[in-house]
């Protein structure tokens, strides 16, 4: 399953990936665009988690998750 992170702070929001670098067992994060996660994340099998900077609390959503959930963390367009 693709896990990507929404990183919600005052300056904005921005997307990240995890990937595991098997040479020297590292894992990068690199910043990802919006449509990229919106497109994995219809095509299934993928789960955004949402963490807010300031107050620290993260929440996983997936597909399976409430479209209300969906809509007011992550916006119309995943839907």
């Amino acid at each position: 399953m693709n896990r990507y992170i929404k990183n919600i702070g005052i300056t904005g929001t921005f997307y990240t990936k995890e990937f595991e670098k098997i040479k020297n067992h590292k894992t990068k994060v690199r910043e990802i665009n919006e449509s990229t996660v919106i497109k994995a994340f219809k095509g299934g099998d993928t789960e955004v988690l949402v963490y807010f900077e300031e107050t620290e609390k993260e929440i996983l959503i997936d597909d399976f998750s409430d479209p209300e959930d969906i809509r007011k963390y992550l916006g119309k367009k995943f839907l």
